[in-house]
């Protein structure tokens, strides 16, 4: 260990909005408990890449005692999240995250009192979806946050039908970077047609809307991006191309 510069987040001030965690191509920060964290001392550079990104100003500079900077262990991590994107298996998959395209073209019933779910496909969540998976080639789709489908009373019929699905959460869930990767990977492999991202009102959900924004500009095709905005009673406060 030595005396470094490395980066220092105070926990007071981070309100979990997860915009740090994409700036920091190390991959050194993670949101853990609605927090944003430095992970490894081994994986910050301290350059501090991600300093300007927070809008809350929770992250500094300090030196102070630390180990050393591994640069293989970036390249493994790296690698890592490479074969997520990809959506590569790892040795001991979870079954329930083999994919499955279950569209068989079956009209909905008639019966009003009848609701069919509009869902196409498995998985949804965005750390299992692969990029390669044949039901986002071309495809319109939908990115919500966890929460929307509990707030929207007609989400499949109104919002679903005819879309491929992913769902996340910008405040809990880790590896932001990755989402980054995999929706740049949305647009410039699948070739997907349109990104409609549908989050909350309350202010951690604009990550969400965020890393789409970094996806969209790191990507190599342009494609067109709605914002859906749902308040928490479940009516739509905001629906705009971004």
């Amino acid at each position: 260990m030595a005396n470094r510069k490395i980066i220092r987040i105070d926990e007071n001030l981070c309100n979990g909005c997860g915009v740090c965690v994409p700036s920091c191509a190390e991959g050194a920060i993670r949101i853990i408990d609605g927090k944003a964290r430095l992970v490894s001392d081994k994986l910050c550079d301290g350059l501090g890449a991600c300093l300007g990104e927070c809008p809350e100003g929770a992250l500094i500079i300090e030196e102070r005692e630390a180990d050393e900077f591994e640069e293989e262990l970036v390249e493994h991590v790296k690698a890592k999240a490479s074969e997520e994107v990809r959506g590569e298996p790892a040795a001991c998959a979870c079954p329930g995250a083999r994919v499955m395209q279950f569209d068989d073209g079956t009209p909905a019933p008639n019966d009003e009192d009848v609701r069919r779910s509009e869902l196409r496909q498995w998985p949804v969540q965005l750390h299992l979806v692969p990029t390669t998976a044949p039901y986002f080639k071309g495809a319109d789709v939908l990115l919500a946050a966890d929460c929307v489908a509990f707030a929207v009373g007609d989400f499949h019929k109104d919002h679903l039908r005819g879309k491929a699905l992913a769902i996340a959460c910008p405040k809990l869930d880790q590896g932001e970077d990755v989402y980054v990767q995999k929706l740049t990977a949305l647009i410039d492999d699948a070739r997907i047609n349109t990104l409609t991202v549908m989050i909350m009102e309350v202010p951690c959900c604009g990550g969400l809307v965020r890393m789409a924004q970094a996806a969209q500009g790191s990507a190599k095709r342009k494609i067109p991006v709605k914002r859906l905005v749902v308040g928490l009673k479940g009516d739509i406060l905001a629906d705009d191309w971004i």
